[in-house]
């Protein structure tokens, strides 16, 4: 079996708003990569053992004292470096070569021409995204200029003795048209790293550590319906087959119909075990009274977790508990080995599980992005309706009702998204967004509904576009779809009177309103 891990690189985390984009581009290369924090210590660099390094843009400047450094060391390693905006600036200045703040900023395009021959750049001249503040104004020993622009003479440096590089533009985003093949030298003619992070080679690992992992004991999952959750029932059912048991709880906060049709493609269509528990009156009874979002989500993660163990004690031999987190989860989450993020709001499937569950977690996907998990759905056999399916949040409508958690709310919410969602599929707009869903919002508004007067809650819809769900921007769907869409919801739902729609980013948003 090909080690899907002997081939990486490791991305020095500096706090850019980027950096999550660099570990999506280098593993598109085939290359796997990982996230770590500025403040890891050098022995935890060479026990990691990458091919590269790479260190992020960020927000800080190298010209202030006690601002990030990379760690020491990491240039007595003998391996390529490539630093982006700040990371190359940090390197410059590390290695004895002087960065000051400029008078003339960049932020936007730019053109770029090269000046030397050089291993990581070639094209004579590119357009790329340029977000910085500060200058590299003397190169260190060792290093020659090989690009320019017009505010950053030294846009570019290299020193090929020792193969560091360090451009000040960024290749990882779109903007910068030759970003990928930049990132793919360094990667594969640089640092001479393989293609092997591939959905095969994930599928094949992620089947060898189930099995080790788990041996004879048997797996309890939680599955929503979700593409999370689906892909990882299709992987562990193909790893451990009849060890795999699927606890579908409906814990009325899904989405219309979404419970048939978890069954339809489960237990009828592809074999898998799956119990159904109708467990409405207990979610709600437990959020009753409760307003504030991160208490929900943590009740609602502690029933999930109690009702599992529960089913488990039925089930000879249960001893893990396997979730479908992904690698956004964690970051969202100040879990991942970066550490330096703020909490902005925990997952069920991350944050909301209880010290003392008696499961051992099993988390397949937890290396994994977005687009990473919908590829291996695809090489699993999913249907393609269900892996291309907006994410779903763990906590479902729980935290897409604002306030306390009613079924008189989640009745209304489920009528009025599954309005939004038919019109999305049926203008081609639901592909063009990267997720869409209505918020319930517990505020009544006035409004004519036929010759009376009604006084009713309000619906928000959200839609946006995104690629990695770091940032997102909201969708611009034409005003007549949303004018059909805002009728259809007033004059079918009981108890809508108001519908609005959010055009706010990500950030300084969050997707989820909760």
């Amino acid at each position: 079996m090909t080690d899907i891990h002997s081939d990486k690189i490791l991305i020095i985390d500096f706090g850019s708003q980027y950096t999550q984009l660099i570990a999506r581009r280098i593993r598109e290369l085939g290359v796997y990569c990982e996230i770590w924090a500025y403040d890891n210590d050098i022995a935890t660099v060479l026990e990691f053992a990458p091919k590269g390094i790479i260190l992020s843009g960020g927000p800080s400047s190298v010209t202030e004292q006690h601002t990030p450094r990379a760690p020491d060391g990491i240039f007595e390693m003998g391996i390529p470096v490539l630093g982006i905006c700040y990371g190359l600036q940090c390197m410059a200045e590390m290695l004895g070569g002087e960065v000051s703040t400029s008078d003339k900023r960049e932020f936007g395009h730019a053109t770029v021409e090269l000046c030397e021959d050089n291993a990581l750049l070639s094209e004579a001249t590119q357009n790329v995204w340029m977000s910085h503040g500060d200058k590299v104004t003397k190169v260190p020993e060792g290093f020659k200029i090989i690009a320019q622009s017009a505010n950053a003479p030294l846009c570019a440096i290299a020193d090929e003795s020792r193969q560091f590089y360090g451009v000040q533009f960024h290749p990882e985003v779109t903007h910068s048209e030759h970003g990928e093949a930049i990132l793919g030298r360094f990667a594969h003619d640089i640092c001479g790293c393989g293609s092997s992070w591939s959905a095969s080679n994930i599928i094949q690992e992620g089947i060898a550590k189930a099995k080790a992992l788990v041996g004879d004991d048997h797996v309890i999952l939680g599955l929503s319906g979700g593409v999370d959750s689906s892909v990882v029932a299709a992987l562990l059912h193909r790893a451990i087959g009849d060890q795999l048991t699927c606890i579908f709880v409906d814990n009325g906060l899904l989405r219309k119909d979404e419970g048939d049709q978890v069954m339809e493609t489960f237990a009828q269509n592809m074999g898998v075990r799956v119990i159904r528990i109708d467990a409405e009156e207990r979610f709600l009874g437990e959020l009753a009274g409760e307003n504030e979002p991160e208490a929900k989500r943590k009740i609602i993660g502690r029933v999930f977790v109690e009702i599992f163990e529960e089913e488990s004690k039925k089930i000879d031999n249960a001893k893990w508990l396997a979730q479908g987190t992904i690698y956004p989860d964690v970051i969202e989450s100040a879990a991942s080995k970066t550490g330096k993020a703020q909490v902005i709001k925990s997952h069920h499937n991350v944050g909301g599980l209880p010290d003392d569950m008696e499961l051992e977690l099993l988390e397949p996907l937890r290396e994994l992005f977005k687009d990473e998990v919908r590829k291996i759905g695809i090489e699993l056999g999913l249907p393609a309706k269900m892996i291309n399916r907006h994410p779903f949040p763990g906590p479902g409508l729980g935290v897409r009702i604002l306030g306390e958690v009613k079924k008189e709310y989640a009745d209304v919410l489920r009528e009025a998204d599954a309005i939004f969602m038919q019109e999305l599929y049926e203008t081609g707009w639901y592909d063009k967004t990267s997720q869409a869903f209505a918020v319930f919002l517990p505020v009544k508004s006035v409004g004519v509904v036929g010759d009376n007067r009604a006084y009713d809650y309000v619906v928000a819809l959200r839609a946006v576009v995104t690629i990695d769900f770091m940032t997102a921007t909201w969708a611009h769907i034409p005003y007549d779809i949303l004018a059909n869409i805002s009728n259809r919801i007033i004059n079918e739902v009981r108890g809508i009177s108001r519908v609005t729609y959010d055009i706010s980013g990500k950030p300084p948003a969050t997707i989820e309103w909760e």
